[in-house]
């Protein structure tokens, strides 16, 4: 098939080759923690809970835009090796697969951006698939290490990708140790499906809705309801024009908090 197929077809190539449609057995791990979310009910709500669930939140949200998108995708700033996998760590905490896994596909992204070889363009294969379903793809599986060559060299980095949910496993396995079966479930699960769907909704929402300031040849939009959720990558439009500056609320009420952590760990 060609790349002019039907927008709603995802299928690219016969049985046994490379292809789009969703792999569902993949997504049971994504389903099981939506799922748990649901286990409030016997364990309630506690502050306690709520409060982990509100800084691991942060936490995490941080760590996606500090590290695996400005760091890791643009390398915006620099830092230490020790730093530098600390933050690997951290990011791979909120269970968004591998640090060069997450990379390589933002590079590619935004070699692409809403153009048919995007991973994940609204405009070219819906709302739903831009969002998440791209992620559970068996073609978008492998980690495109030749976009990753700066990064590859590192060996803790490629270890860490080889074993892209251990760390939050163990974030898990702290989290239930520290505050229970309530902590478990609204500590973590909360907050994890909270920080999924934030950043899914810069490849979908903040290709859709929103301002554009700069022509920067793709659908990237201004979101300042995005930015309150994302410490600052709602300014998405920003980011596309000018990719590598690790600021990306650049008017003086853009809000990125993600930006003035940044000059403060400086």
């Amino acid at each position: 098939m060609t790349d002019q197929a039907p927008r709603n077809c995802t299928l690219r190539s016969s049985a046994g080759g490379d292809h789009d449609d969703i792999a569902y057995p993949s997504s049971i791990g994504f389903l099981l923690i939506h799922l748990g979310c649901l286990a409030a009910v016997w364990t309630g709500v506690t502050w306690r809970a709520a409060a982990l669930a509100l800084m691991l939140y942060v936490l995490r949200i941080f760590a996606i835009g500090a590290g695996y998108h400005r760091y890791f995708a643009h390398r915006a700033f620099s830092t230490s090796r020790a730093c530098q996998f600390a933050l690997a760590f951290l990011a791979q905490t909120s269970a968004q697969r591998g640090i060069l896994w997450w990379a390589s596909k933002h590079r590619r992204h935004h070699r692409h951006s809403d153009t048919a070889d995007d991973v994940h363009s609204p405009m070219q294969r819906g709302f739903l698939y831009a969002h998440l379903g791209w992620v559970f793809v068996p073609s978008n599986d492998a980690t495109d290490y030749a976009a990753v060559r700066d990064l590859v060299r590192y060996k803790e980095l490629v270890w860490l990708d080889r074993h892209p949910y251990l760390p939050a496993a163990l974030l898990a396995s702290a989290v239930w140790l520290i505050a229970g079966w309530a902590g478990l479930v609204i500590g973590f699960c909360w907050s994890t499906v909270a920080v999924w769907h934030a950043t899914f909704c810069i490849n979908s929402l903040a290709h859709v809705v929103g301002r554009q300031r700069y022509v920067t040849g793709d659908q990237s939009r201004n979101n300042w309801l995005l930015a309150l959720l994302t410490m600052g990558e709602g300014w998405h439009n920003n980011h596309h024009a000018y990719q590598a500056s690790a600021r990306q609320g650049f008017r003086w009420w853009e809000y990125d908090p993600t930006y003035y952590a940044l000059r403060m760990l400086a």
